[in-house]
Parts: C-alpha cells; structure tokens; sequence
C-alpha cells in the first residue's frame, strides 16, 4: 500500500477464528500461558507473548502500530494519558546530572513537571524562548544538555519552531529531540521526517476527538521507546485496553476530520481579522503569522486552534465567554464540538504572570479549539459574543 492513511486502517489485531471485521475489545488484566516454560520466556522477555495488561495488551499494541504508521516512527508506548506520555519521556531518559533544554511557550502542566519535579531528582532545565534563533538555541546547550523539548504549534500562543533547524542543532551536539505534536496532529505534521527523534502525543486531544477518554503515546526511535516502555511497565501509567480501543478507532478518521477542523479553523481565522474588538487573530496559516513560512514548510495544515486577543483584557474575556451560546467552556481540546478557553486562568494559571507574558499569554488572550459545527455557526456565536 502506498497510503499511510491505507496502511493505518488496514493493521489491526490478528483475527480471532470467530472472523470478526472490527477489532476485539481484550478487557482483561492478565493473559494465560498452556506451560511453566511459555510463562518463563515470556517473562524473561524472550518472546512477545502478553503478560499483564499494565505491560501491553493487544488493543494497546493496535494503537500504538496504527500511530506509528501516521508518525514514520519505529516502535512506539502508549499511556494513560498526555502528561504520563511527557513524564514517562523525561524520566526514561534523563538522569540526575543531567540537563533539559525546553521552549518557553508549553502546556501549564508540563511547565509544572520540568519546573518543580524535575529538580527533585537533580535533572537541571533551562528555557529558549519560541522564536529563538539558531544561534540563541545553541547557545543555551550545556555539556550536560541530554534532551531539547519542544512544541509546535505551541499551548496557547501558537508559536511555530523550526523542527528541522533544532533537529541539525540536537543531532551536531549528540542531544535527543522530544517534540510535542498534540497541537498538529501526525495528520499536520512529521516531527520525525523532520529529524525528531521522540514524538509525544496527548491522545486525548484531536486523536479521540470526541472528548471521551484519556491516552498519550511516545512514538519514535526504537531504542529510547525501549527505555521509556521499561520505565512506564514499571511505574504503571498504562493505558486501559478499552481507551485504546477508542483511540484506535479514532484514527481511522483522523485524516478526514482534521480536514474538516482545519477548514473551518482557516476561515474563521480569517474572518475575525480586523475586528474592532480584537488586538490580533493568531493561526500558523494566516499570511500575518510570524513564522507563516516555517509553518507552510513543515506543515500541511495551519491545524485546529485559533487564538486572538480581546482589546478589554481579563474583564473582556469573561465577559467573552459568558456570552457565548454554542461553544462549550470545558478543560479539553480537539473535540467535535467548539471549545473557548481563556489560558491566563486556567489551562496556564500556575504561571507567573511575567511567565505567562514572556510566552503571550496576554489577559485577554482566547484559544478557540475549533470542532466540526458548520463554520458558518461556529463564526456566528463567536461575533456575537464580541459585540456583547
């Protein structure tokens, strides 16, 4: 097949003798073995066999393949949700000594994890800011820099890196590159084409896309997934057969339903421009965007977020979402139905506020997650939420 799109909906689980079309569910906890000696190679990792579902589990495997496919990646382990995913990378492959280079625009929670936890365990971090050059990315790199982190489309402000630059940056200095593809989706963009060598993913997001279940997944390198699966088979952040089995099926209509948000995202971005209650409208395809170019060079599609500034800061925007008649206010993205949020006071609270200017997280800044309503809809509440 010459199709990732083909070969996705066509690996699955191997069929049972019942010749089911659809995937099984294999809700089970443990998996049985017909002798001692099957039980002992199994455990002593001289064969696949599944053992335990916090180590794999069928349902979890066709997921994990199926976002390989899309990813270009070589082996892949899926979790429980997107922050076990970010830890479970981190943990994995850093060590006490050891020194996380990140981008400065990332999700509150991740901030949290590099910020607070990370040091307990004597790994050491430093920030670059989103739109750093080469020359500034490189000069942050320290003899003990193991991992650069990275996001882009970043959480909220919509920054977008150069994946292939930081990629030539990583690979001269011998230093792994963790990108955070959520905001793009495998459909939008290959970090791993690009030079990437882990992909993280909150599942949760556009991969369900219908706001039903937790999941992450580490997609990448075959060696780094190796050290990162003994880690989560220890540690047990595994994700449950039956999310899996959603997710699964879920990407089977990733392509077609980015298609959509992407579409939609595009002409609403478009239209709010120069609207007299907004400072600026942000999305990686709008010919405004500051890195349009890298955005149109890495990417197929500006993807499914889009951000603007109300002139009123913090007391415009609840006045924003208070006004709001469609679209839901809710802690999640990449649903089918519109999603408003105001970082500042949620999703990036726990940042300072001269944190959360340094990445533009403005008070009056609003990140629509744009679902798959008429876009005609979906435009019509929100102008008239701005004129409230």
């Amino acid at each position: 097949m010459k199709h990732n799109q083909s070969k996705l909906i066509r690996t699955q689980i191997e069929q049972t003798n019942e010749g089911e079309h659809s995937s099984p569910l294999y809700l089970t906890s443990s998996f049985c073995f017909d002798n001692a000696e099957d039980m002992r190679a199994a455990f002593a990792d001289e064969t696949a066999d599944n053992i335990y579902s916090r180590f794999s589990n069928p349902n979890v495997k066709e997921f994990v393949d199926r976002l390989c496919v899309l990813e270009n990646a070589e082996a892949g382990f899926a979790t429980a949700s997107g922050m076990s995913a970010v830890f479970g990378s981190f943990m994995a492959l850093l060590k006490k000594g050891d020194h996380l280079l990140s981008c400065n625009s990332i999700f509150g929670s991740t901030h949290t994890v590099i910020s607070k936890y990370l040091p307990k365990y004597g790994i050491e971090y430093s920030y670059v800011s989103a739109t750093a050059t080469a020359a500034e990315w490189e000069a942050a790199i320290l003899p003990t820099t193991k991992m650069i982190y990275i996001e882009t489309p970043t959480n909220p402000g919509l920054e977008v890196l150069d994946i292939a630059m930081i990629s030539a940056i990583a690979k001269k200095h011998g230093i792994i590159l963790n990108v955070d593809n959520c905001f793009a989706t495998p459909i939008g963009q290959t970090p791993i084409d690009l030079g990437a060598d882990i992909v993280v993913h909150s599942a949760t997001k556009w991969i369900d896309g219908q706001g039903r279940v937790l999941g992450g997944a580490v997609v990448g390198r075959k060696d780094l997934i190796h050290e990162i699966y003994l880690f989560c088979r220890a540690t047990g952040p595994s994700l449950s057969p039956f999310n899996a089995w959603l997710l699964s099926k879920s990407l089977e209509t990733l392509e077609v339903r980015m298609e959509r948000h992407c579409s939609n995202a595009l002409v609403i971005a478009e239209k709010l421009q120069g609207h007299a209650k907004i400072n600026f409208v942000k999305y990686p395809f709008l010919n405004s965007h500051p890195q349009v170019a890298i955005a149109k060079k890495q990417m197929k599609n500006g993807g499914g977020i889009v951000c603007f500034e109300l002139k009123g800061g913090l007391e415009a925007g609840k006045q924003f979402l208070n006004s709001l008649k469609m679209l839901s206010l809710t802690a999640n993205l990449g649903d089918t139905r519109s999603i408003a949020s105001h970082p500042a006071s949620t999703t990036h609270a726990k940042l300072s506020e001269a944190e959360r200017q340094a990445v533009g997280i403005n008070p009056g800044l609003i990140r629509i997650s744009v679902g798959l309503e008429h876009h005609e809809d979906i435009l019509a509440d929100i102008l008239q939420a701005l004129e409230a």
